[in-house]
């Protein structure tokens, strides 16, 4: 993230995949997510290059200011990283019509998260290029916040994100 209070725009599809997903892998054990399957998710390279040239334009012509893949860990995984490397906080929201758990995790291909001060007009040319888009948020000062609920703190995040190396070669 780059300034406070810009929005935080979604493109591409999100369905929920959870199949071969770090979220599966990690946080389930391997003990299977009701809907899942353990297939990693479709890859439609079309819809890719498609959804990726609108980016670079959408990047190329400065109407956003930040970008990041949604991959590994999904899209609560993008989100706290764009937040940690611009040191800002932002307010999310999940989307209906996908379980709350594989709208933050799954790992559906071909997404990205941008950021724009004029979010309208980041808006027209996903349609206009008939790729999905949304705004499900805004950059802030302060911590992350999930469905006016969960809040995250940047400092605890951080300590987290940043000490598990150093655990880990300690064999903790």
């Amino acid at each position: 993230f780059k300034r406070p209070d810009e929005a935080i725009i979604l493109l591409g599809e999100t369905e929920g995949w959870l199949g071969c997903s770090l979220y599966v892998r990690e946080l389930c054990r391997n003990a299977g997510v009701a809907g899942s399957t353990w297939a990693p998710p479709p890859v439609d390279l079309a819809a890719e290059r498609h959804t990726g040239d609108l980016v670079r334009s959408l990047i190329t012509s400065g109407q956003v200011t930040a970008c990041h893949d949604v991959s590994d860990g999904g899209l609560l995984v993008a989100i706290a990283e764009m937040a940690l490397a611009g040191n800002l906080g932002c307010a999310v929201d999940s989307m209906s019509g996908v379980p709350t758990h594989a709208y933050w995790f799954g790992e559906d291909q071909g997404r990205y998260i941008a950021t724009t001060a004029r979010p309208e007009t980041v808006l027209a040319a996903a349609q206009e290029a008939g790729v999905a888009a949304a705004v499900i948020g805004r950059t802030r000062t302060g911590p992350l916040t999930l469905d006016d609920t969960a809040l995250i703190s940047l400092a605890e995040l951080r300590a987290l994100h940043e000490a598990w190396l150093p655990r880990y070669m300690d064999g903790a």
